[in-house]
């Protein structure tokens, strides 16, 4: 067991992105009660490190790669497009429709140590897969430090925490 300093900004980070998420499904959720025309879909997202970079993951079922546009202003990664009705011959009243068409945008503030130059997307079967590298100098490097006259290496990790090997 390790203790942790305990940090309350990390807990109010975590609270304002929950907090966003609430707001951004409620405004998404009251836009699509409107009519046809400026209806504002909301896109679930999933944001998993792996490895040396983060991975986001969007739904985007029925929107083509080309219908799709990311932006990176600082920190936040924007995903903007729009799912397009398909046209079908008239067959009576419509009773009840769930798929869904019109305009969406989704923002996610990417950590501080992705390096934006280094941003891939891909759209696959209605999966946008967006892999943000981190950048160089945040990812955990060696150091070797002499003690006793017996050199040991020092694996240096992101949560600041080391581990040494007697060589």
């Amino acid at each position: 067991m390790s203790l942790m300093r305990w940090d309350p900004f990390r807990d109010m980070e975590s609270f304002r992105e929950r907090m966003n998420r609430l707001f951004d499904e409620s405004l998404a959720l009251t836009r699509s009660e409107g009519g046809e025309r400026g209806r504002m879909l909301f896109v679930p997202v999933d944001v998993v490190e792996e490895g040396d970079s983060y991975v986001i993951s969007a739904e985007l079922p029925g929107v083509k790669p080309e219908d799709i546009d990311i932006s990176v202003t600082g920190n936040t990664l924007t995903i903007k497009g729009e799912s397009h009705e398909e046209h079908e011959e008239e067959r009576g009243n419509v009773h009840y429709r769930e798929r869904r068409f019109g305009t969406f945008s989704r923002s996610v503030m990417l950590p501080s140590d992705v390096d934006t130059s280094k941003i891939d997307a891909t759209c696959d079967n209605g999966i946008l897969r967006i892999t943000a590298a981190r950048s160089e100098e945040a990812k955990p490097k060696r150091i070797q430090v002499q003690s006793g006259g017996q050199p040991q290496e020092i694996e240096a990790s992101a949560s600041g925490q080391s581990k040494s090997k007697n060589k």
